[in-house]
Parts: structure tokens; C-alpha cells; sequence
């Protein structure tokens, strides 16, 4: 069959959850028995999203394949149970590059570069480069920002222009918008929403199903207003009511018919969920959700990290944790913890009545001096600990320090003049001046040690996990560390890279080089996360 493709906008204002959204609908559409995958496009200029901080857009999310992305795709992965690429997320940097590039090379021969035909042309290139692979029947284009944004103009011409391409039938035009409760006169507004709608109409694209993201139930009165001001069928206004967690949206948009609804527009079979073979699947997420909501034992894990302000900055390590701790009938409750905050005073009440301790991924010199202390708590108090990336490198420094009696020792990416970088620039970092993109990033091999606690975790000798980072384990150290008990149980068989270290006579004190969170899904929780989890919920037991 020929692709068909999906977009979504959004109105009003921006964070209302088109990611949530666009992968629930991939995956009611999935699991009906179509081949689905989700795209972002982002109207920013930055080439990716691999050099903001994560208090301007989130976490980075890296794909398999090295593409550092949106946080987006870290839902849709979740949710489709599928990995994503780079053809997963474009950015105006990257379009705008390529358009430069073109020109500079005489591709377009000698005529002048414009944003119409040139750059919605390169839009409508990326956006069918899933489709033409002939591998999925429908593709969901999720655009970045609000409607009225100057970014994002050229993204609505691109749908507007695509949209007449592909022919009746072919293309849909789903618009998130905000509904707001004014307490004052008690009562909806769709103001807001009818201006959005407008505006896109005057962009020449017309929106065929609105899905409204609302505190407050929506009544007939209200779906009728809107269908009657923004030139849509009544039961094409679809109600996004705020949930307690994000894995009941797609079951509450299917009870409206949401994905039968797109299905009929497309004019594309309905098929019954139960004769379609990803039905185990929607089983799985059903019992997921009943586990979720009925836990049968609560523990609190501290999170340690520099960008805690924001919680999305650690968005796959806080749903990996859910998914973790659902699938052992056990409820998290994350105790966030400013690393910079962390003192030998206030560390013991701190970290008083925690089951675990988890060191977060991060950049830079703030906080380092916290995450050390925090580890040397969880090392000497036999608390669960798990470091992933520089909480691994933080570990091991706290270890070289504390255990080995190397007190200068420490990570070249804070000290770089420190006579014992324990943690060191990797060698094929040293000559790299830009930043963007040139981390070692993506799938990397590990082969691990034979009678460690993370081969009994995994249960096999070699893995393939997602990496982000510049700095690595100064294999100088490395006989050291295996002496007094701090034993490197993971590496890279091409490189020698260390992945993973363990520390002996410990209930639970891994640190990991790579980023088991970018693999965790509701289907397929990561066994490092189930570990960890189960490992503090029977500590916390002990205890009482």
C-alpha cells in the first residue's frame, strides 16, 4: 500500500505533549496491525539537539545509529517498543545546512536559493524519506513549537504544499491545543483554540481533527463550538485530559475512537486489535497499567544530578525507573537531589530513609564535588547504587580517592591539570574542537566478565548499549582498581574502553559508561533498571 502520512501541530502554547500524543497514536495504529514510525521536526536552528542544556529543551536522546535527538523519540521508542534513527528527527539547522551546502556545490544552478521552492522542498524530502523506504504504511510527522511561531512557517507550507501532493486520502492534519478553565467564570474557553485553527487557515492548511489538552472534561456544548467554528466534524474534537502518568493516554484516546477515526479519514481497514499479532503487546500494556496503579510495595531512590530543576532532563531515566519498578509490583518515588548542594553536613540526612542511590548522567564541572560525596555514601553505607556515565566516572574517582588513597585524583573534564586523571579525554577526542555531533555516541559492543553481578543481570557475555560521552576510564588505573575490589566487569573489545565497573562485597554498586535508560520500554523493561529496583526494595525489607 502507499504511505500515508499523519502530521500534528500544535496551538497556544507549547509543552502540552504532541510527543505523548503522536506516539500514542503510533501505537494504537501499530497495534491494529500497520507499520508505523514517528518523525519530529524541530523548527530550531541548531543542527541537533546534542549542544543545548537540558533546562532549554530536555534530555538529548540518542539513537541508535548516534544521532543525538529530541526527547521526542525517547516516547515514541517507548511506546512503539521499536528503535528510532536519524531519519527520526530533523532540525531547520540541519535543513538550512543542507540548502547551504547545495548551493555552494552548484546544485541548483545559479538560481536564487529561497525558502519557497528550496527549503519546504528539502522539508518534503526528509519528511518522505521513511515513506519511500516502503517500510512503514503510515508515518506521523510531529512538528516542534506553536502555531504563530516565525520558526515554524516554513513547516506549514511544507504540509500545506505535501498535503495537496499526496492526493485525497493520503495526508491528515491532526492540531494539539490547550483548552483553558478560567476560575473566574467557571468555565472552558475556546478562544485560544479558534485563533490557532484561524491561523492556520490563513497558512492555507486546514485541520481535520482537533485533540484538545484540558484539565476539565469537555462537554457537547464545547465540542460543538469548536466544530462549528474551525470547520470540523463533531467527534473529530478529541479530549487530552491531564493524567497521572502518561501510558493511560493512549487507552483514553482509543476510547473515543481516535485511532478508528484516522483510520476512516485515510481510508484504511479497521482492524480488530485481538487478530493482529502485536495483540500480546496491548496485553502487556494493559497489565502494565494494573501493576502501576496497584503496587504492592513503595521504596524512595535518590536522584542525583545538576539539571534537577527540570525533570525532563532525565525523562528516560525516570521512566525506565517506572517501568522497573512496575514490572516488581514496586511504586518509586524519586527524591531529586542538587548535587551542588551536597555537603559532609548535611549528606547523612540527605540520603536518610532512600533504598538506592542513582547518580545521573551530565557535562561539566558543577556539582562533581556533591556526586562524590553521594557515591562514597552508598560505597560505605552498602546502599544500592547505580552511576550511569559520569555517575560511573564519579564512582570511580571517589573510589581512587577514598579507597586507593590517590587524593588528587580526578576527571580531566573538571581538573584538567590533575596528576591523576583517573577519568581521562578518550584519545580520539583530543583533536576535536567542535562540539556538536563528535562525541562517541550510538551502539557500542561490550563484552562482559564471566561471574560478575552484570553478566548475572543481563544473563549473556556480550551487549550492545547506547553511548554519549568524551571522556573514559584511564585503563592506567586499571589493575589498581581490580586489587582492591573496584573490579572493571565490562569492555569494549575493540578499544579496550572500560563500559562498566563493580564494586566487590556490595549489595548493589554498578557503574555503567553507557546509557541503559535509552533501551528501557514498557514492554521490554531494561534489566540493569529491574536490578537496581528490586535490589533496594529487598534492602529497604532488611532493614526494617
Amino acid at each position: 500500500m502507499e504511505t500515508k502520512y499523519i502530521f500534528i501541530t500544535g496551538g497556544v502554547i507549547s509543552s502540552l505533549g504532541k510527543g505523548v500524543v503522536s506516539a500514542s497514536l503510533g501505537m494504537l495504529l501499530k497495534y491494529r496491525g500497520y507499520r508505523v514510525s514517528i518523525l519530529k521536526l524541530d523548527p530550531y536552528l541548531n543542527i541537533d539537539p546534542g549542544t543545548l542544556n537540558p533546562y532549554e529543551h530536555g534530555e538529548c536522546f540518542v539513537t541508535k545509529d548516534g544521532s543525538e535527538t529530541d526527547m521526542d523519540l525517547g516516547h515514541y521508542e517507548r511506546f512503539l517498543n521499536q528503535e528510532t534513527t536519524k531519519e527520526n528527527n530533523i532540525t531547520s539547522g540541519l535543513i538550512y545546512k543542507t540548502v547551504i551546502d547545495n548551493e555552494r556545490k552548484g546544485i541548483y544552478l545559479g538560481k536564487t536559493v529561497q525558502v519557497i521552492p528550496h527549503i519546504t522542498d528539502e522539508i518534503k524530502r526528509r519528511i518522505r524519506i521513511l515513506g519511500d523506504s516502503k517500510n512503514y504504511d503510515l508515518i506521523i510527522t510531529e512538528i516542534g513549537g506553536t502555531v504563530g511561531d516565525i520558526e515554524i512557517l516554513p513547516y506549514i507550507e511544507s504540509v500545506r504544499q505535501l498535503k495537496w501532493e499526496l492526493g485525497e486520502f493520503n495526508g491528515l492534519i491532526i492540531h494539539l491545543t490547550l483548552l483553558p478553565y478560567n476560575n473566574a467564570t467557571g468555565e472552558i474557553k475556546t478562544k485560544p483554540t479558534q485563533h490557532s485553527v484561524r491561523n492556520l487557515m490563513e497558512n492555507g492548511v486546514q485541520v481535520d481533527i482537533i485533540v484538545c489538552r484540558t484539565k476539565n472534561n469537555i462537554s457537547d456544548k464545547i465540542r460543538n463550538k469548536l466544530s462549528l467554528f474551525c470547520n470540523i466534524k463533531t467527534n473529530h474534537v478529541i479530549e487530552s485530559i491531564d493524567t497521572k502518568i502518561i501510558y493511560d493516554i493512549p487507552y483514553l484516546l482509543h476510547l473515543q475512537k481516535f485511532d478508528q477515526i484516522v483510520l476512516k479519514y485515510l481510508r484504511l481497514k479497521n482492524f480488530n486489535f485481538l487478530k493482529k499479532k502485536n495483540c500480546h503487546h496491548l496485553i502487556e500494556w494493559t497489565s502494565f497499567l494494573k501493576k502501576y496503579k496497584n503496587p504492592k510495595f513503595k521504596i524512595k531512590i535518590a536522584l542525583v544530578g545538576k539539571y534537577i530543576l527540570l525533570h525532563d532532563s532525565y525523562k528516560s531515566i525516570i521512566e525506565s525507573l517506572i517501568h522497573a519498578g512496575t514490572k516488581n509490583n514496586i511504586n518509586i518515588k524519586i527524591k531529586w537531589i542538587y548535587s551542588d548542594l551536597i555537603n559532609k553536613e548535611n549528606i547523612e540526612s540527605t540520603f536518610n530513609h532512600v533504598s538506592g542511590i542513582l547518580i545521573a548522567p551530565g557535562f561539566g564541572k558543577r556539582g562533581i564535588e556533591g556526586k562524590i560525596l553521594a557515591a562514597k555514601y552508598a560505597r560505605e553505607k552498602k546502599i544500592p547504587f547505580l552511576g550511569i556515565c559520569l555517575g560511573m566516572q564519579i564512582s570511580a574517582v571517589e573510589f581512587a580517592r577514598n579507597v586507593l588513597g590517590i587524593k588528587e585524583a580526578d576527571t580531566c573534564e573538571s581538573n584538567p591539570n590533575t596528576n591523576h586523571p583517573i577519568i581521562n579525554l578518550m584519545e580520539k577526542q583530543k583533536n576535536i574542537f567542535y562540539k556538536g555531533g563528535t562525541m562517541r555516541l550510538g551502539n557500542w559492543r561490550c563484552i562482559l566478565l564471566k561471574g560478575s553481578k552484570l553478566f548475572s543481570i543481563y544473563g549473556k557475555k556480550e551487549i550492545l548499549e547506547r553511548h554519549r560521552h568524551r571522556y573514559e576510564f584511564n585503563n592506567n588505573y586499571f589493575n589498581h582498581f581490580s586489587k582492591a575490589g573496584m573490579k572493571p566487569v565490562g569492555l569494549n573489545p575493540e578499544t579496550g574502553l572500560v563500559e562498566a565497573l563493580e564494586l566487590k562485597n556490595h549489595i548493589f554498586f554498578i557503574g555503567v559508561q553507557y546509557h541503559p535508560e535509552y533501551k528501557s520500554t514498557i514492554i521490554n523493561p531494561h534489566p540493569l533498571f529491574i536490578s537496581f529496583v528490586l535490589t533496594s526494595k529487598n534492602k529497604k525489607y532488611k532493614s526494617l
